[in-house]
């Protein structure tokens, strides 16, 4: 007597007899795989000969979804259930990565870069419905590394021929906000620390606007520039009992990661509040830093359009004073710049090589040249026929 009949697909042992179209057939009640498939005729002239047809035969062809695919659609869901996106947003998720799983570019890529499409496809979907979300909700929720989606994002854009609108810098200020535990009425903060959300975002999105205007937007990751707006902006509110908390514990406090580039940001930002200040007139006489100039911010951000123009001003006039000292002195001028992109403030430091080794040389001029050396200084076709013309001049020794 045989033993009981086991699923081969998920291997449970509730196997039953089902009567499909008057045909029974064997499946499994666990996963629904089915084990025997019943014997169907298609036409009457099969009927006539009492031919017996297969079911899978009968239909062409038999289409199943693999499991990797249910399992990436699940998880899909899943992360747009996590987000609370509306139903049409998850459908629309789902059939573009279905569309990624069926195209070849992504058939022999590694498991991260897979979930990475996952999470791209979500992406994507809240960017072209202007729905808020950063790629770092989406990295965190996926357990996957900041640069592996970063470098496959566009990838995924490009291939399934996505349109992607821009995302706004106010969309992303409010929507990195709201992440922040600082600014939810969190019952472990200390006393004082917590900050209504509404107030953070007004002085937030004022920072970021005077950052923009001063190039220090331009050409830098978002992130590390709104989390510094952020603190900022949640110090100024309250300088007695906040100007004591550093950035890193800020961040700790808030749950929100701490890039690299945002206490150079930070500095950035004082530096520029530094020069503002000084052009209102209540604040000459007093000697700021970057701690007690925040205290300020409220009266810099009021009035930045016209503190800009007053420290563009300022600056010309320095330059023109400059220029005529100068020239009638040694005929160059140095002039001095307000407000400039970081790239041409603060350029990196190039390493370039020597053209000569250090140390003494007895160069005699004399030394021979190589032919693959000869062949680097030749750029053109012309240049290598002349050169061929030379050598069929020169007499063989």
């Amino acid at each position: 007597m045989s033993g009981p009949r086991q699923c081969p697909d998920c291997g449970s042992c509730d196997v039953v007899e089902d009567a499909h179209y008057s045909q029974d057939q064997l499946v499994c009640t666990a996963c629904g795989f089915i084990l025997t498939e019943g014997l169907l005729t298609t036409t009457q002239a099969e009927e006539g000969f009492q031919q017996a047809v297969k079911f899978s035969e009968s239909t062409g062809e038999r289409e199943s979804t693999s499991k990797c695919k249910l399992r990436g659609i699940k998880r899909v869901r899943d992360v747009c259930r996590v987000l609370r996106l509306p139903d049409s947003f998850t459908d629309t998720a789902v059939s573009y990565y279905e569309q990624a799983f069926n195209h070849p570019n992504y058939h022999f890529i590694t498991t991260q870069k897979k979930e990475a499409v996952m999470g791209c496809c979500v992406y994507i979907t809240c960017r072209q419905h202007q729905w808020p979300l950063t790629m770092a909700t989406i990295c965190t929720l996926l357990y996957t590394k900041k640069e592996i989606f970063a470098s496959i994002y566009p990838d995924v854009v490009q291939t399934l021929k996505l349109n992607v609108p821009l995302l706004s810098l106010c969309d992303l200020v409010k929507s990195h906000c709201t992440s922040f535990k600082l600014f939810q009425n969190s019952s472990s903060a200390p006393t004082g620390y917590v900050e209504d959300l509404n107030k953070v975002l007004e002085r937030a999105l004022q920072t970021v606007e005077l950052a923009s205007e001063t190039w220090l937007v331009t050409g830098r990751h978002p992130i590390p520039i709104v989390t510094a707006a952020a603190y900022v902006s949640w110090q100024s509110l309250q300088p007695s009992t906040r100007l004591s908390c550093t950035f890193v514990r800020f961040c700790k406090l808030s749950d929100v990661d701490l890039p690299p580039p945002s206490k150079k940001r930070l500095k950035e930002f004082h530096e520029i509040f530094l020069k503002l200040a000084n052009q209102l007139p209540w604040l000459k006489m007093l000697s700021l830093n970057k701690n007690t100039v925040v205290r300020h911010l409220g009266d810099i951000l009021k009035h930045r359009a016209y503190l800009l123009r007053q420290a563009l001003a300022a600056t010309e006039t320095v330059n023109m004073s400059t220029d005529s000292e100068t020239h009638s002195t040694t005929g160059k001028a140095s002039r001095s710049t307000q407000f400039l992109p970081p790239c041409i403030t603060n350029p990196q430091k190039r390493s370039y090589r020597m053209a000569f080794p250090p140390g003494p040389q007895n160069l005699t001029g004399e030394e021979d040249i190589s032919d693959s050396e000869i062949e680097q200084y030749l750029r053109t076709p012309s240049e290598i026929e002349e050169f061929k013309h030379a050598l069929a001049q020169v007499p063989s020794v």
